[in-house]
């Protein structure tokens, strides 16, 4: 990697799912992708297969590996870490749903019963962020919310600054450096 321009980072987020397309919280119910779903993973496939990768990491979640896998990278080594962010009691539950008990919450200001906490997540995607930044180009196909930690953490930033990167599912975004600084090179494409 040259000093110049240092590491870069190409993200995923899955293909669409019928809870993704529902709005609702999916972290360790291991759903398909829909028909929509399929289609847009494989379109990725062109834009993907003219980038030369070093390393490509996938989440174990079928949803995840899927994409990979239409996105023409079936090999894709299987990281624990990029899991979606364990959304505890909440999990196939909406955003409107809680704030019928919880006015306000958002993943990002509120606790999740039963799951995760923000320091949690931000632990397992710091280890994702310092195992790409050993490799010049590398690509992960996870989750949403895991996604946009992994970026807030990648930009030195805390992990609810995640809640700034809007991320739709089949599209791809690039972090890597300015110089020396952590940089958003491309977003949600």
């Amino acid at each position: 990697m040259s000093e110049e321009s240092g590491p870069e980072l190409w993200v995923v987020r899955h293909g669409e799912t019928e809870w993704s397309r529902d709005g609702k919280h999916t972290s360790t119910t291991d759903l398909p992708l829909t028909d929509v779903g399929e289609q847009a993973a494989t379109s990725l496939a062109p834009r993907l297969a003219e980038v030369e990768f070093d390393l490509v990491l996938t989440s174990p979640r079928q949803r995840a590996r899927r994409t990979a896998e239409l996105a023409g990278f079936a090999d894709a080594q299987v990281d624990g870490d990029l899991v979606e962010w364990d959304y505890g009691d909440y999990e196939g539950v909406t955003t409107p749903e809680i704030r019928e008990t919880v006015p306000g919450w958002t993943v990002w200001t509120h606790p999740v019963p039963g799951g995760e906490s923000a320091d949690q997540v931000s632990a397992r995607l710091d280890r994702v962020a310092e195992r790409v930044r050993d490799h010049q180009r590398s690509l992960v196909f996870a989750h949403g919310h895991s996604l946009r930690v992994l970026t807030a953490r990648w930009l030195c930033q805390p992990a609810d600054e995640g809640r700034f990167f809007k991320l739709d599912t089949s599209t791809v975004s690039v972090l890597g450096f300015e110089r020396e600084t952590p940089a958003l090179l491309k977003w949600n494409s």
